[in-house]
């Protein structure tokens, strides 16, 4: 396949058929964004984080993102949530292979984008950002993060797919923004 038959579609890039529709592949697109299925993968604290925002005050099915798959192989979205340890890594690697494309990845916490505080002079246990061994599409940070802040992760990655914001920002950032 030559470089020129590569289309990009939200980061990720798909072989270009016979014919190209870009009509259906935006309605794909948005369908897509509004029925992301993340994979049941919580590795310390920040898991119970994401299991808040599944549950009734904060409701990921209102933005598309009810289903928690336990498998890989059912999953678009893997929410990086807690640290990584270098013997916890070579699984993460296989899951994120076995993800059907196109798939995404949210690193949820201090510690899934940085070490956190595990991170120093002299540590040999933890991967120091789960970005150095699968390629994540967006950071939300904290020590824990709230679940509005994996709610706005999940926003901003609908965006990517999509190039649309479809939900409304919260003054705050409107505020630092301006």
């Amino acid at each position: 396949m030559a470089s020129e038959d590569i289309l990009t579609s939200g980061g990720h890039q798909i072989g270009d058929g016979i014919v190209r529709l870009e009509l259906a592949e935006n309605v794909l697109d948005v369908c897509r964004s509004m029925s992301l299925w993340p994979m049941t993968f919580g590795l310390a604290c920040c898991a119970i984080e994401m299991m808040a925002a599944g549950m009734a005050r904060f409701d990921l099915a209102r933005y598309g993102a009810e289903v928690f798959r336990p498998s890989a192989r059912q999953a678009d979205l893997m929410i990086v949530a807690g640290t990584v340890s270098k013997k916890m890594a070579p699984a993460v690697v296989r899951l994120y292979e076995q993800m059907p494309a196109p798939k995404w990845v949210m690193a949820l916490g201090n510690c899934a984008i940085s070490g956190g505080p595990f991170k120093f002079k002299g540590q040999y246990g933890i991967v120091e950002g789960v970005d150095e061994i699968i390629p994540v599409d967006v950071y939300v940070p904290g020590c824990p993060p709230r679940p509005e802040g994996l709610l706005e992760g999940l926003f901003q990655i609908q965006e990517k797919m999509t190039g649309k914001r479809w939900w409304p920002v919260p003054e705050a950032i409107q505020k630092e923004v301006s």
